[in-house]
This record gives C-alpha cells, sequence and structure tokens, in this order.
C-alpha cells in the first residue's frame, strides 16, 4: 500500500493543501523527509500550474527543501538514510521530498530553514556570477534587483571572489540601505534619475564588466549604458517586465555580450555540471557563513497560501520558509 502525507499542490485556482501519494526515489535520486522548504518567486506562477501546463496540475510545488534522508536509490552512493541534506529539484512544499542525488547536499547540523534557503539560489547566483558571467577578482559587477534573494547572493559571491566595485539597485529605501550588510559598495534607486551615472563615476567612467540583471524590462538600456566595452549582461529575472524597447545600436557600440540563463531547458546533465562546480567552489563559504541570506519569516506548510500572498506582496527581505507540521 502506498503511504501518503500531506502537500501543497497546483490547481488552476492556485494553491491547495492536499493529501496525496508520497515519492519514491528512482534509482538516482534521494528521499527526503522535509524539515523545511524555501520559497521562491517562481513558485507563484507554478501554484496555478502554469508550469509544465495540466500535467503539473494536482502535484507539489515548490523547489529547495532540507531535511533528512529516508530512502536512496539503487545507484546512490553518497547518501545514506539518517543524513541531513539540502536539495533542490521540485515538490519541495510537501512532508517527503525526492532530488537527484547530484543537487543533494550533506548539511551536518546546520539549520534546515537556513539550509532550505540556499539549494536554488547558490546555484542561480554562482552560474549567472561565474559560470555565464565570467566574473573575475578585481572586476566590477552591477545587480539589477539587488534585494532579490538571488541578488543578494550574487553581491556576496562578488565580493567573496573579490570585485572591485559593487553596485547594486533596490526601489525600496529600507532594503537599499541594507545592500552594504551584503557587499554592495554602491546602492542605488533605479527609478531615479542619475543612478546611471553614478554607476559610471564609481567605475572611473567605464562601466561594469557584468550586470546580473534580475528586472529586465525598461531598465534594460540604462543596463546597457551601465556595462563596460566588452562588457557582459546575464538576463536571470524579468520581474519588471519581460518584454521592452532594446536599443540594438547602444548593444552593438558597446559590444555587450548578453545572455539569458533559466534552469528550465537544461538537461539533468547540465544541472549536474553546475551543481558540482558550484558546491566545490563555495560550499566551504557556506559552512562558515560567509555566504548566506536573511530569513525573513516562517510559515507552516498548512499555511502556504498565506505564504504565497506575502510573497506575492513584495513586503520581504530575504527568504519565506515553510515548515510541514506547523
Amino acid at each position: 500500500m502506498t503511504a501518503n502525507m500531506n502537500a501543497g499542490v497546483a490547481t488552476e485556482e492556485g494553491i491547495e493543501l492536499r493529501e496525496v501519494a508520497r515519492p519514491k526515489p528512482t534509482a538516482e535520486e534521494v528521499l527526503v523527509k522535509v524539515e523545511a522548504a524555501g520559497m521562491n518567486r517562481a513558485d507563484l506562477v507554478a501554484a496555478k500550474g502554469l508550469y509544465g501546463g495540466k500535467e503539473s496540475l494536482g502535484k507539489p510545488i515548490g523547489m529547495e527543501w532540507a531535511g533528512e534522508v529516508i530512502e536512496v536509490g539503487s545507484a546512490v552512493r553518497d547518501f545514506k538514510p539518517g543524513d541531513r541534506v539540502m536539495a533542490s529539484g521540485s515538490g519541495g512544499y510537501a512532508e517527503y521530498a525526492v532530488s537527484d542525488h547530484a543537487r543533494t547536499v550533506k548539511i551536518g547540523t546546520m539549520d534546515a530553514s537556513r539550509a532550505a534557503s540556499l539549494p536554488l539560489v547558490i546555484l542561480t547566483a554562482y552560474d549567472a556570477v561565474v559560470l555565464n558571467g565570467g566574473f573575475l577578482k578585481g572586476q566590477s559587477i552591477l545587480v539589477q534587483g539587488a534585494s532579490s534573494a538571488v541578488g543578494l547572493m550574487s553581491m556576496q559571491i562578488a565580493r567573496h571572489i573579490g570585485a572591485n566595485v559593487i553596485a547594486g539597485t533596490s526601489s525600496n529605501e529600507g532594503r537599499r540601505n541594507r545592500l552594504p550588510e551584503f557587499g554592495a559598495t554602491l546602492a542605488v534607486d533605479a527609478k531615479q534619475e542619475g543612478w546611471v551615472e553614478d554607476v559610471l563615476a564609481a567605475t572611473d567612467g567605464k562601466g561594469v564588466d557584468l550586470v546580473v540583471d534580475m528586472v529586465s524590462g525598461n531598465t534594460i538600456n540604462q543596463s546597457m549604458q551601465c556595462t563596460a566595452i566588452s562588457g557582459r549582461i546575464v538576463n536571470v529575472g524579468r520581474l519588471g517586465g519581460a518584454q521592452s524597447d532594446f536599443d540594438f545600436n547602444l548593444h552593438a557600440l558597446r559590444r555587450i555580450e548578453y545572455r539569458g540563463v533559466t534552469f528550465r531547458t537544461r538537461s539533468v546533465s547540465e544541472v549536474r555540471e553546475i551543481a558540482l562546480r558550484t558546491h566545490e567552489n563555495l560550499w566551504d563559504a557556506l559552512q562558515t557563513e560567509r555566504l548566506g541570506l536573511p530569513l525573513d519569516r516562517t510559515f507552516g506548510l498548512s499555511d502556504a497560501k498565506s505564504a504565497l500572498g506575502y510573497m506575492d506582496a513584495n513586503a520581504h527581505f530575504g527568504k519565506i520558509v515553510l515548515i510541514p507540521g506547523s
């Protein structure tokens, strides 16, 4: 008889708490009893089944979690029942979730809520800053939407590498004032006139080597104005809109390399490679808390709908975490 569990599943009307079958790990997966699940803005879309179409309806959402290994697949050698881990994948808004072994990391005694806030954001930020952004020690960076979780982590990674200038944007004064805690040497409001000139002044008029962009929309041309000749822009998010005017002349004149990134079109092997390289280069900094995110608020799994509403209101700073069983 198949064991059941409580989970927050996608419906056309939004997230709903239901009793569903507990997942079984495949040969290369790990089954985890979830102690905490991190929330991400993409969950707002996933909750209505808009990722994956109708096939996603009725299935648990949630892309990162932490907890205790209960069962491992037949091909898994690096984990055993009882290991405490953090993981990323799908189905984290639940009492149990499965993850690919390569996207699972032992956490020892690390707090579950802190661990659950890290798996997806650290992969996304490292992929944007280093693997696609090619960021190197002594270079300069602009993070658009710096008060987002990926933005905060991107600035910290740049600081960890040894950035020369770390500029971050936030339209909220309170959040903007906190950006220096996470590495910003310049914090600006991209809705105010003159911010482009401030970024250029901080880089002696050259512009930044890399823009990590969570905003896109109508800020893209200003981002290009801030980018050095032969610099790079990595499009991670589109909080400011998915479509806008694009100055192709400016793009060509500054010879900017413009890249879009997402995990949704990557193969399992590609994601495994990103996870491996991220772990090799950042795990020590994560363990010693040189990299991390503030925990804004926790909700019980039964309050997942309220938690998504809180996230949608964009009133938080840092991560929101769900706790099954509370």
